[in-house]
This record gives structure tokens, sequence and C-alpha cells, in this order.
């Protein structure tokens, strides 16, 4: 799929000739067996590449990643040019594509992210069915009725992690090679959804990623996400009866040292755990501007800048500090993982997401919105949404009210146009 998007191929002979130079094509004539060859001519090389050609072209077709003419000039789709971009499988893009829907929530993007085509390699071991429908018993979302395979794993591991469930040690390792992948896939699906104009099944997925992230369910407490914090400790902030009410990560920063340590109970080396994690929650200033908000008319191009602002202390800071600024402090994420944000504007009584744009911030980042005003005049009320991928509780969103006026139609504008 990457050739045809980045134009590397743009016809089935272009297809033909790239695979000439592959170490396929070298060892087509030492085992043609194998490759259920007739011959080692150049004429039975030729006649088995362009039906593979065929073949494979036909396929990408059909999952709607690229188009061919029929003078078999191949351009690249939407899907295609997400699965490119994120480097999956044209499968796992056909599945998203088909799978989500206007209603879909975070159980429907949580079954497609398991379906994908990454994870149909996981190793089935002797016995381990028995242990994943074990572990299934104790999630929130029960197993499809389907036959054991590598995808219903896949979908009880992911709970596992959400939940924080003990796991033996060799699915630990699965739920590693899962959590690698999973990210990515995500944003994959985020694009598709944004892709057919739906608001509340991309809000979804967004959730579903910072779950991934942080190990946790959407609905768990945000103060879950801190290293050491047991629900006990949470029970404690959350009973707590001072001037402020602890609702946040920031809270606990705010709070003075004595009462801190009477709230946690926790040694000093994993005090300084929390610390670290909460001097590393992101703490942003959200601003924006219409562009010429008084101007705007049906049909008319509308342009939103948003600006994101982290709120650090520089003068405070070391070079080390500074450098590791929009690193995630994920204890049960087992990768290191860079923050990234996604930008929304939507309409959620209409479930209409208008423009969304992904940014990784570090400091500072501004980062324009365009999209067309609605076709009919009146006020709209949009909601701009700064979502994060990584982090609970830290999302932020904005009411934007939008007065559209009457535009002028063609014919109006050719009139003024001739007079």
């Amino acid at each position: 799929i990457s050739e045809c998007v980045t134009k590397t191929i743009e016809t089935m002979q272009d297809a033909v000739d790239y695979l000439t130079w592959t170490f396929l094509y070298r060892r087509l004539p030492k085992n043609p067996t194998y490759y259920g060859l007739q011959g080692t001519s150049n004429v039975h090389i030729s006649e088995f590449l362009s039906e593979m050609v065929e073949t494979v072209m036909g396929d990408l077709e059909e999952s709607k990643c690229i188009k061919i003419n029929d003078e078999g000039d191949i351009s690249p789709l939407n899907l295609g040019m997400i699965a490119a971009y994120y480097y999956i499988q044209y499968k796992t893009i056909d599945i998203i594509a088909s799978s989500v829907a206007a209603k879909t929530k975070i159980r429907g993007v949580l079954e497609i992210l398991s379906a994908a085509w990454e994870f149909s390699t996981l190793p089935l071991r002797y016995g381990e069915e028995k242990t994943i429908k074990m572990l299934a018993r104790t999630q929130p979302h029960s197993l499809p009725d389907a036959p054991y395979d590598a995808h219903m794993k896949t979908l009880v591991l992911l709970q596992c992690h959400f939940s924080r469930t003990a796991i033996p040690a060799d699915l630990r390792v699965d739920q590693r090679v899962i959590l690698k992948d999973a990210p990515k896939l995500v944003q994959a699906i985020v694009d598709v959804i944004s892709s057919n104009g739906w608001l509340k099944p991309a809000l979804a997925a967004m959730e579903l990623s910072q779950m991934i992230i942080q190990g946790l369910w959407n609905r768990d407490n945000a103060l879950k996400q801190i290293p050491h914090f047991t629900d006990e400790i949470v029970k404690r902030c959350m009973e707590y009866k001072g001037e402020e009410p602890i609702e946040s990560v920031f809270d606990i920063l705010t709070l003075d040292d004595d009462v801190r340590n009477d709230l946690l109970r926790l040694p000093d080396e994993k005090m300084a755990d929390v610390a670290v994690f909460c001097n590393n929650y992101p703490n942003i200033e959200v601003s924006y501007e219409v562009q010429d908000e008084d101007d705007v008319a049906t049909g008319d191009p509308v342009q939103i800048v948003v600006q994101l602002e982290r709120e650090t202390d520089e003068e405070e800071m070391t070079e080390e500090e500074l450098a590791e600024l929009g690193t995630v402090s994920a204890p049960l994420y087992p990768y290191d993982k860079k923050e990234g944000w996604w930008v929304v504007v939507g309409d959620t009584s209409s479930n209409t997401l208008h423009a969304l744009k992904r940014v990784n911030l570090v400091r500072k980042q501004k980062v324009a919105l365009e999209f067309l005003a609605p076709d009919e005049a009146g006020d709209y009320k949009l909601t701009l949404f700064c979502m994060s991928d990584s982090y609970l509780g830290c999302d932020q969103e904005y009411n934007l009210n939008l007065s559209v006026a009457q535009g002028k139609d063609e014919d109006e504008s050719s009139d003024e146009e001739e007079e």
C-alpha cells in the first residue's frame, strides 16, 4: 500500500517491475516448487508475478485502499493513505471501515481493535483457552459467541490490562505485544471515524487510547493513574474534608505536606514516584479564536486557530527535565511514549465532527482547524475538544457559538456581476 500511496507504483506494470528488484524474484527460480511455479523460465516467472500482482491489487481495490481505472492506472484512496501512514495491514483497515458506525461506543471500538489483523499471529498455546475464559468471567465485557482465536485472546488481555488483573507470565508477554501496536491502531480508527464525520465514536476511540496507556477503564477515578494509588488511598482522598475537594491529579500537588502524607501513607521512595507523575501530568492552557467570526455565511470556509501551551516553570527546571517535557508517565505501559493531543471541533447534538487535528505538544503549539459552515443559516452551538491520547482526566472542552448568515447563491452573485 505504501508504494501506491507514495506513487512509487502507479500502474500494474510498475508493480511487476518493482517485484523484480526484490529477494522474492531471486528466490523464485531457485525454489519454484515452494512458490507453486510450473517452471523456471522467464515466461513462467512473468506469468506468476502478473497473476500475484493482479490478486493483490484486486484485494486492495476491494478493501477500498486503491482505485484502478480501465487503463490499469492505480490511485490511492483515503483508507489506503491511513493504512500506509500508520503502517497497518489492509485487512485491518478494511475491518475498521466496515465495522465503525455513528453509534459505536467504547465497547465497539475495543472489539474492532481486538479484531485487527496485526494480532492474528498471537500464539495460541495448549491449555490456555481455559485460562483465558476464566479471566474473561471477571471482566466487564463478555466474550462474543465465537470459537476461541487470537482476537478473542486480545480482547480478554486488553480488558485484563484495564482492570489491572494479574495474569500468567506467558500471557504477559502476549499482552506486551498487543500494547505495542494498540496505540497506532487506535489512531487509525480515529482517522477512519473522522473521515465519516462522526463525533461521539471518535471521542470514544480517544478515551480508549488513554485507557491503553494508563491501564484503567474510562469510568475509573483518574487518581488511580498515579503510581501506588490503591482503592483505599483514592477513597481517603475522596472523603477528605478540606477547603478544596480532591478531584484531580492537580489537587494532590496543592495539598500541604502533612495532609498529603496522612492521606497517602506511602514511604519516601514511593512518594517520589508520586511526585514525578504529578509533575509530569499535563497542565495545558488552551486558547482559541474564530477567524472573521462575524462574516461567516452558509457554505463558507471557517477557520479556528487553537493554541495549546503547557504551563511549566522553566526557570526551576534542569536541562534533563526540559528535555523530558512531553514524555508520558505511565507505570503500566511497557514502552516509552510521547504525549499526543487531538484537537476536535464538533456538534454534540447532531454527532457531527467538523474538524480534527492531532498534535505533539512539548511547550507550545498552534493549530488551525478548517471546515465548511453549515448549509443552513442560524446559530450553532459547537464544542471544541482538547483530548489527550495518554492521560485520563485532563481533557478540556469549550463551548463555541457560531452564527452563520445566509450566503448568496450562485444565481444572485451572477446577477450582481452582470449589473
